[in-house]
């Protein structure tokens, strides 16, 4: 009985040491006696020989790649900058990554590639184009240049994305000076404007009065303020009140009855 124990156990053993799982996002490369096969493994249990057999298994999902890397700018400065690299490795190359790279591809290729491209693209910018709106230009810049020299090797650079900058101490000074002084220069011009609508609209309205007063001038004529006068004799006429009026006939004066005494 112990001897058929012992011998389940090793066959036991041996099947599970000669199953390799391929899990999602992975391929399975394998290499035999040292050779790489080219036919990769698709996801699922993979039944190999462990004497002769090994099952390399590369991610073919997309992987975030932090790195911290000084960004040398154009005026000389150093800018410290925290970044993210997502990329992913294309299934069919795997074999090919894995027989001339090693599993080891992203520490051989892509971080070298990765401080190349970025020197290479934050040199043609200034430190505080790094802080503002021109940041993804850069990013999308480093992403181009590396996927020139990666396309063909396998890799697909998804995107750089520079998540922290860190200027210089007296740059980052200098521009929040510089902010603060475009913030009241705004502000200034917005004072300057509300003020020049202000007197303009005061120019239309003494405009608009001298008009009108030109137009009642011209129209106030000999026969018309007659016709006025005439108006005003017929209202005081028929007023119950007492009253002394004294005329030239043209346009009426009136006292009241107390101040005539």
């Amino acid at each position: 009985m112990k001897p058929i124990t012992i011998l389940h156990i090793g066959l036991a053993v041996v099947t599970l040491s000669s199953c390799a799982i391929v899990r999602q996002g992975e391929v399975g490369v394998r290499r035999t006696l040292g050779k790489i096969n080219p036919q990769t493994l698709p996801e699922g249990v993979q039944i190999f020989n462990p004497i002769l057999t090994r099952v390399i298994k590369i991610p073919t999902r997309t992987v975030n790649l932090e790195v911290r890397a000084p960004l040398p700018s154009k005026e000389g400065l150093t800018v410290q900058s925290e970044v993210s690299i997502l990329y992913r490795v294309e299934g069919s190359y795997a074999p090919r990554i894995v027989e001339q790279i090693g599993p080891d591809y992203a520490e051989v290729v892509i971080l070298p590639v990765f401080r190349s491209a970025v020197a290479d693209v934050s040199s043609r910018y200034f430190a505080k184009d790094m802080h503002t709106g021109q940041r993804a230009d850069i990013e999308r810049s480093i992403r181009e240049v590396m996927m020139t020299q990666l396309k063909d090797r396998g890799f697909l650079i998804e995107s750089v994305l520079l998540k922290s900058i860190s200027l210089p101490a007296g740059l980052t000074k200098a521009i929040e000076d510089k902010l603060a002084a475009e913030q009241d220069a705004q502000r200034m011009q917005f004072v300057l404007d509300k003020e020049r609508q202000e007197a303009q609209r005061r120019i239309i309205e003494a405009e608009g009065t001298r008009d009108a007063q030109r137009i009642i001038n011209e129209g106030l004529t000999p026969m018309l303020i007659q016709f006025k006068a005439i108006e005003a004799f017929n209202k005081l006429s028929t007023s119950p009140n007492s009253k002394v009026i004294i005329t030239n006939g043209n346009s009426p004066l009136m006292l009241s009855a107390g101040s005539v005494q």
